[in-house]
């Protein structure tokens, strides 16, 4: 039984993220925000329990200034992990599963809705580039 939710699990991650993030929903997903927000902040650079998540999406993972990683984020990050949409939605569905011996202890977000909604409002908010 064990080897099936291992099989079960390793499909879920390698499972191509769904055409639905670019179609997320900015008001769900800052509702969806308020199970994050007693560990991370999204609209100021401040760190908490979590680090801080301005302009994670598109960001190299453990660069967060004054912020202590564990060692399998920081594992990753040497490996080049970047939190892209679809390595963001992997990780908030089974965080634990994505990056065994992660500090997050959030269990992630069973619904894909959900995920997806949370990445369009913490996209809403990232830092427009100059023009």
């Amino acid at each position: 039984m064990r080897f099936l939710a291992a099989i079960l699990a390793a499909l879920v991650l390698a499972a191509p993220v769904s055409a639905a993030a670019a179609d997320g929903d900015i008001k769900k997903g800052k509702k969806v925000f308020r199970k994050c927000k007693a560990c991370h902040v999204v609209d100021k650079e401040q760190n908490r329990i979590g680090p801080h998540l301005v302009g994670i999406i598109g960001r190299k993972a453990g660069v967060v200034e004054g912020f202590k990683y564990s060692a399998a984020l920081m594992a990753k990050a040497g490996e080049g992990l970047e939190w892209t949409d679809e390595n963001f939605l992997k990780f908030m569905t089974k965080p634990k599963e994505f990056m065994p011996g992660t500090k997050m202890a959030f269990a992630g977000l069973k619904k894909e809705d959900q995920r997806v909604n949370l990445l369009a409002y913490i996209k809403s908010l990232a830092p427009k580039a100059a023009e």
